[in-house]
Parts: structure tokens; sequence; C-alpha cells
């Protein structure tokens, strides 16, 4: 009788989960860092005489930036790798977040041009950011884990003010609201240090294996997307193969709808706090971090169900917009908080609305699904561009609206109507959910 030979197979590593962890952190600092403002607003405009108007302005000025460098985000980064690019931007918008607190020391008409200027560039140097988070979870995870790990880096957005908002208000509190963008900036600062250390792609990875390499490929992750000669420049005919395709501008405009909620969270709901229902700076930096809590329990719920219809043999198209109709739907009871009084009942229905604008946020997962495989970067800039069209008219708009009605019952209204538009999108316009056929050679 003669012995088998023993059967080695190699188990699976797991790096890419660590990799989305430091996505989650990362992204959790970038979010932190554009809601600054909202925490320190009320303090800085108390302290330079601003009106509301001008409040919506100055909200506005990342806004404007980080729309115009969504398209050149996304093509440097298809031009030059996504650890390159994204390290610049950690360490760029670090350096800006810190700077903005030196605007105390001056002037009032010199600090709120200043600030401006600084927030302006802000939103240049995060533009690349979401593009590449996208870009890197396409690159290591396979489809049916897609929409779970953009889930994860898209939910570090409300995990942002739920573990900032509170410290930010208590430092505002305490020392003073430059100190805000003092230690933020430093924290920046640390993980562009740590960057380099901790994101490679797949195979150059010292911890991944190859068997773990091979589960990726095997379920449609582009593990070789960064690999030397795999990174080109984007012809600009791209731009017309994804305008042109009704699936693509239906994403688009439901991602701009969905985002409204999310800058009326980052810029105006502190204020909306203070001003409307008297709460002090520091209970509004508490007060907002439970909404921010469900809106990640959300966030995180949305992909997980998505990833487990789609295992249990859905369409990749009932997957993702079952959770995406359902989370936007429950997102509109937030109008109610016009009808109600006591502040810890607002508190609740405003997290009643996030936990839902948390569960429908899978557009990253649907643009992953769905962009054309050599230009992932480019499709999720030009996505970001038409998403962040929101950061620019949300805070004016309701700076208008609260100036000339003296309240924020139209502005809830507003934000409300924005999340039916976006339900209407994924029903009559988006259609299937499939992966665009495009070359852009042409």
């Amino acid at each position: 009788m003669h012995a088998r030979p023993a059967v080695s197979e190699e188990r699976p590593t797991h790096v890419r989960y660590l990799i989305i962890l430091f996505l989650f952190l990362l992204t959790t600092v970038n979010y932190a860092d554009r809601a600054t403002l909202s925490i320190t607003g009320t303090d800085l405009s108390r302290q330079f005489a601003l009106s509301p108007l001008t409040m919506g302005y100055l909200f506005s000025a990342f806004g404007w930036a980080y729309v115009i460098g969504q398209i050149p985000g996304g093509w440097l980064l298809d031009r030059y790798g996504s650890k390159r690019i994204y390290g610049w931007s950690i360490g760029l918008w670090s350096a800006l977040t810190l700077a903005q607190g030196c605007a105390t020391w001056l002037p009032a008409g010199i600090a709120v041009a200043g600030l401006f200027v600084l927030r302006f560039l802000l939103g240049l140097a995060e533009a690349p950011s979401f593009p590449a988070n996208s870009r890197i979870v396409a690159c290591w995870f396979p489809a049916a884990e897609r929409g779970t790990a953009s889930a994860i880096f898209n939910a570090a957005q409300y995990f942002a003010t739920v573990l900032f908002s509170p410290i930010m208000g208590w430092i505002a509190h305490t020392s003073g609201w430059p100190a805000v963008f003092w230690v933020m900036g430093a924290l920046g600062l640390v993980l562009a240090a740590a960057w380099p250390r901790c994101i490679h792609s797949p195979r150059e990875h010292p911890q991944a294996n190859a068997a773990e390499v091979r589960h990726i490929a095997g379920g449609g992750g582009l593990v070789d997307l960064d690999a030397p000669g795999n990174t080109k420049p984007v012809p600009w005919a791209a731009v017309r193969g994804l305008l042109g395709s009704r699936m693509m501008l239906g994403i688009y405009f439901g991602q701009y709808c969905i985002n409204t909620l999310t800058w009326f969270f980052l810029t105006w709901f502190p204020v909306y706090l203070v001003k409307e229902r008297g709460f002090t700076i520091l209970q509004a930096g508490f007060a907002a971090a439970l909404p921010a809590l469900f809106g990640f329990a959300g966030g995180i719920l949305g992909g997980v169900v998505s990833d487990l219809m789609l295992r249990k043999g859905h369409t990749l198209t009932r997957a993702r917009k079952t959770p995406i109709i359902a989370g936007l739907l429950l997102a509109t009871s937030m109008i109610a908080c016009n009808y109600i009084n006591t502040g810890w009942l607002v508190i609740a229905m405003m997290s009643l609305a996030f936990f839902g604008k948390g569960v429908g946020a899978l557009g990253w997962a649907v643009i992953a699904d769905a962009s054309p495989k050599e230009i992932t970067g480019f499709s999720g800039g030009l996505f970001n561009t038409f998403g962040n069209i929101a950061s620019v008219v949300t805070p004016i708009a309701i700076g208008y609206i609260v100036e000339y009605t003296g309240s924020f019952t139209g502005a809830l209204v507003f934000v409300s109507a924005h999340a039916i538009a976006a339900m209407a999108s994924y029903l009559l316009v988006v259609g299937e959910i499939k992966l665009l056929e495009f070359s852009p050679a042409g």
C-alpha cells in the first residue's frame, strides 16, 4: 500500500481587509477635515461678523475646487497610479487644514478671503481621494465583496462625525476654534507619513500571498491595475463614451442628489442645531454624532445586504438598487423635523433619515461595477464631479433660504426633495446596471 502524497494548498491571506481598514481610517480623517468649518463656523462667524450668506459661500469654497479637480484627479490616478497621487494628496490637504487655523491672526477681511482660498485649495487637494478609494477597492476586492468594501470606506463620512464632531466641539470650546484646524492637520500629516508603508498593489504587497491574489483576480478584481505599463493617459474621447450612456447619466444625477444630503450634514447641520434649535456649540458637536452613528450603521448595512443579495443569485441591478431605493425613501423622514419642537426628537428623526441615507449610499459600488476597467480612475472622477456639484449648490442654496426666510424649514424641504429625485433617477433613468463596454481608444 502506497502512501498518498500530501496535498498542500496555500490558504489565502486577508491583506485586503487591512487595506480597507486603512482606507476607512484615512477617509474618516478626510471627512473630518471637510467638516472642521461646520464645527467652528458659529465661533468663526461671531469673531468676523459673518452673515449666513457669507458663511454659505465660505462653506462652498471647498466644493467649487473639489468639483473642478475631479476629472484631472481621475486622469492623474490612471496616469501615475493610486499610490503616488493619493500620497501627495494626503500630505497637501493636511497642510492646508493646519494653515486654516492661522486665519485668527489676520484682520477680518483678509482672514475671510484667506479662508476662502485655503478651503478652495483644500478641495483641489482632496479631489483624488474618493476616485482613488474606488480604484484601490476595484484592485483589491472581487466583485462579490466590492459592495461591502465600498460601503465601508463611504461610511467613514458618518464615522468621522461620530468620532470627531464631539472631539472638535470640545477642542473649540476649550482651546478656541483655530486649534481644531491645527489638531486635524497634524493628524493628517501622520497618516501621510504612514501611507507609503501601508499601501501596495496586490502582487507587490509583502504580506499578500499568491492565493489571495488568485482569489481576487478570479472574482473580477483588477489586481494589475497599477502594474508598470498599465497606467496610461486617458484620451478625452472617454468623456463622450461615459456621457453618452443613459445608465451613467442616471447614476451621476442620483449621486448629485444623494450628496445634497451629505453636504447639508457636513456644513449646515451643526449651525441648524445652534441657531434653529438652541443648542450650544459643544452640545451640537455631541448631538451631531448620533445621526452620524446611524448613518454609519446604515452605510455598512447597505453594502452587506447588497453583496448578500448578489451571492444569493439576485441580479446586479436588483442587488444594488434595492438598498438604494429603500434607504432614500427612509431619508425623506427628515421633513418631519419641520413639525417637531422637542430637541431630542429632532435628533431621533435626523438619525432615522441619515440611517436611510447611509443604506442608500451605494453609488461608489455601482460605479465600480459599471466603469470600463481601462478608465476606472477617470470614470470615478467624472462620477464624483457630478456628485459634488452638490457641495457647491447645497451650502449656497441653504444660505439663501436661511437668509431670506429666517429659518431652516425650507432648507429641510430642499434636502428631502433631492432624496426623492435620486429615487426617481435610479428607478426611471439608470435601467440595468452592467459593465459599460467602451474602449477609450475609440
